[in-house]
């Protein structure tokens, strides 16, 4: 029996844990190594992983002074694009790998992105590798204030919100960032609600309808992201 694929996560937060990315990888037959250098886990050599997943968290993407790991990560990011190794990187990690190549990350001026946002799949987006499968009417959780402001000169749109926000990006032939978060459930954002339960309620957000509504949309989110899975697991193997 051949090994399992062998994929490195980086995790930045206790509270941004793979959930069900690294449950449907596992499904898919990978071997997830969950790094945390934030509790002082080494970021070990890529020639040993198959592929590079880079998860979400709190801070921002160029917060390097105040987060020792954020520079090693993106020099991860360079190296994964120069060996072809597949990468995907979710919101943070997304924003992480457009600052490693030299795109530019900033505050939406919009506000917050929060709750479930239609994806607007751009013309690019069917014939790629990874997400063309799913470039198909669907919705995504979005918990984000900061936003890839400037795609690197070689990157490939994928998606994008009606005004115009980068929701999926391919960075190089075998590297992506999304935006949302095909991770999550109730029981992962319940947590970053409460952190933000304030700033929500002075716009008018009702915290608690919106944990209600992505719950209630459970199913159909199962459905939407697990393919985003089980695509990746497809090109590391």
């Amino acid at each position: 029996m051949s090994e399992r694929p062998r994929v490195l996560v980086v995790e930045h937060d206790a509270e941004c844990p793979p959930a069900l990315m690294g449950t449907w990888l596992e499904e898919a037959g990978c071997a997830l190594d969950v790094r945390r250098p934030y509790g002082g886990d080494d970021l070990p050599d890529l020639a040993a992983y198959d592929g590079l997943l880079i998860l979400g968290g709190p801070m921002g993407a160029d917060d390097d002074a105040m987060h020792s790991w954020l520079g090693p990560v993106k020099e991860l990011v360079r190296e994964a694009r120069g060996s072809g190794l597949p990468t995907l990187g979710i919101c943070l990690g997304h924003q992480l790998i457009a600052s490693a190549l030299g795109g530019r990350v900033e505050r939406n001026p919009r506000g917050q992105q929060v709750g479930l946002l239609d994806v607007g799949w751009t013309g690019a987006a069917a014939q790629d590798a990874l997400l063309g499968p799913l470039a198909s009417p669907r919705r995504g959780v979005q918990w984000n204030d900061d936003i890839v402001s400037a795609l690197p000169a070689d990157a490939t749109l994928l998606a994008e919100t009606a005004y115009g926000e980068v929701q999926a990006a391919r960075y190089a032939p075998t590297m992506w960032g999304v935006q949302l978060h095909p991770e999550v459930d109730a029981a992962v954002l319940r947590p970053w609600a409460d952190e933000d339960r304030g700033s929500h309620e002075t716009r008018g957000i009702d915290t608690g309808a919106l944990l209600r509504e992505i719950d209630a949309a459970r199913a159909e989110l199962d459905a939407a992201w697990r393919p985003l899975a089980e695509s990746f697991a497809g090109l590391v193997r």
